[in-house]
């Protein structure tokens, strides 16, 4: 009998340590609601979604914390560096790290999550196993969304408050339509990264331009480090493209820049580089940076009057963390991190526990303005992004111009300037 009790017990409580959510249960009053955050910390995406995160967290447990049910709770975070940003790390690697964070801190919640799509789609698995709700807020691949409303039961736990791709491949469609009507340019070069959003959002945009009567000349990849962009901006100049098109999310992509004003390749250069999204590129560049139109994925990092939160989150950043971290703000990440912890926080509320199947429901039902703009989730779990932040999450477009301003040029809506060609550019 003895024996048999110890079995059980010894069953229990390993069904336990294999399942979190159920360990932890209904929150006793005093426990904290466990947030993990497994995501590159290498990355400036990762490294300032996390600082975005703990801002938030401090701003939430400074009014009292989260009332779930008759009682209010702390919440608590806790990081661990996946290195999925770092070339040549296993999925594997991530996917260990994520799981060492889940088993030792037991959390109620996973936010930020992964930084590379193709890791994102792995850890979906872990995510389904554990029954944690996770908001990604770096990652891009639609096939995350394919996936959620294809096995939504298993995978129901997934969402996504971020630009994706196909958003990421509207804004630029967007961006490259109002080049055309500018300036009558037909003629792209697409130069992406080799990894599945850039080459995702590359095809995608690729597509738009073929529909819309422009001709694509070439389509090429880097492999993430590369450094030597040259031998496509030779070809820009030979086949005379009018509009480059990077989509890089690696450090290394800045160099492209550099190189293009170097040769004074007679194009203008639109796309998305992480690098140069950042308020201090220009200082960091010294200045090469002039011209390029790049994308701000989620606004907060730039601050826009229609969207009254990405202005006091651009400046509570800059008080909480310095003005330097502040001007180092990259262009994706930053704002849907500190919202994924508003959305959760008001989840647990509306749910009234932490159960993760009624929190997902609440997650659902999310409608609230945040940084990002309206945050509403579709039935895919991905937020949906337009160009009216009443409506919808928004991204813009801007132009580095002298004497070192991100200028907003696109959407047409929130425009402050135009866009300038290039002094060796002949419109």
């Amino acid at each position: 009998m003895k024996k048999k009790g110890l079995l059980i017990g010894f069953l229990v409580f390993s069904f336990l340590a294999v399942s979190p959510h159920l360990s932890l249960g209904q929150l006793k009053p005093g426990d904290p609601i466990v947030i993990g955050v497994p995501t590159a910390l290498g990355s400036i995406e990762g490294r300032d979604g996390w600082m975005a995160i703990q801002m938030a967290i401090e701003e939430i447990n400074a009014k009292g914390g989260v009332q779930v049910g008759p009682n209010k709770h702390l919440l608590k975070a806790y990081a661990i560096d996946t290195r999925e940003h770092e070339p040549g790390i296993p999925v594997h690697d991530a996917l260990t790290a994520a799981e060492k964070l889940i088993l030792e801190r037991k959390p109620h919640a996973i936010a930020l999550g992964n930084f590379r799509s193709e890791v994102l789609l792995s850890t979906m698995d872990l995510i389904s196993k554990y029954k944690l709700p996770y908001i990604c807020s770096i990652a891009m691949t639609p096939l995350m969304q394919k996936k959620v409303t294809e096995e939504y039961d298993k995978y129901k736990y997934i969402f996504r408050n971020c630009l994706n791709a196909p958003y990421l491949s509207m804004y630029l469609s967007g961006v490259m339509g109002f080049i055309r009507k500018e300036f009558g340019f037909n003629r792209a070069y697409i130069i992406t990264q080799d990894v599945l959003w850039a080459k995702g959002t590359g095809a995608g945009l690729e597509k738009w331009f073929k529909e819309n009567d422009w001709e694509v000349i070439a389509f090429d990849t880097y492999a993430t480090g590369s450094s030597d962009f040259s031998p496509s901006l030779i070809k820009v100049r030979a086949q005379k493209a009018q509009v480059i098109v990077p989509i890089f999310d690696m450090p290394q992509s800045g160099i492209l820049l550099k190189q293009a004003r170097a040769m004074q390749i007679p194009a203008l250069i639109a796309g998305f580089i992480s690098p140069i999204a950042c308020e201090n590129a220009w200082k960091v560049f010294e200045g090469e940076v002039e011209g390029m139109i790049n994308m701000i994925y989620e606004v907060g990092p730039i601050p826009i009057k229609a969207v009254p939160k990405s202005v006091v989150f651009n400046q509570n950043y800059g008080k909480r963390w310095g003005e330097k971290a502040r001007t180092e703000l990259s262009g994706h990440g930053p704002g849907p991190s500190y919202d994924a912890i508003y959305i959760l926080a008001s989840a647990f509320e509306r749910a009234k526990t932490v159960d993760p199947d009624a929190v997902v429901k609440a997650i659902e039902q999310t409608d609230m303005d945040g940084v990002i703009g309206r945050i509403r989730f579709g039935k895919d779990h991905q937020v949906i992004f337009g160009f009216n932040p009443k409506e919808t999450a928004v991204g813009v477009g801007f132009q580095w111009k002298k004497p070192g301003e991100r200028v907003v040029v696109f959407p047409e809506g929130f425009a402050e300037g135009k866009i300038d060609l290039p002094p060796y550019m002949k419109k």
